[in-house]
């Protein structure tokens, strides 16, 4: 398994407290592309490219929609 945490890390924790710490990255990088995504549609629409920009609105949708499930996995993992 490849994660996005250094070997010592990797080595030193339990499963789930990886998938905790992976599933919390993965949120946060989310949000950050959500926000970009967002700010493109604003720029998009600025520059009359409202087609382009409702695109752009929805695909930030979506990538929020993923953090929901990762945070439906984080309870899941946490209620155990």
């Amino acid at each position: 398994m490849t994660t996005d945490l250094p070997h010592d890390l990797q080595s030193a924790m339990a499963f789930h407290e990886k998938l905790v710490k992976l599933l919390q990255h993965w949120k946060k990088h989310n949000q950050d592309h959500a926000t970009t995504y967002r700010n493109w549609a604003e720029n998009a629409k600025a520059n009359n490219m409202a087609e382009a920009a409702a695109a752009l609105e929805e695909a930030a949708d979506l990538t929020v929609s993923i953090n929901a499930k990762f945070e439906r996995a984080l309870r899941l993992i946490k209620s155990r």
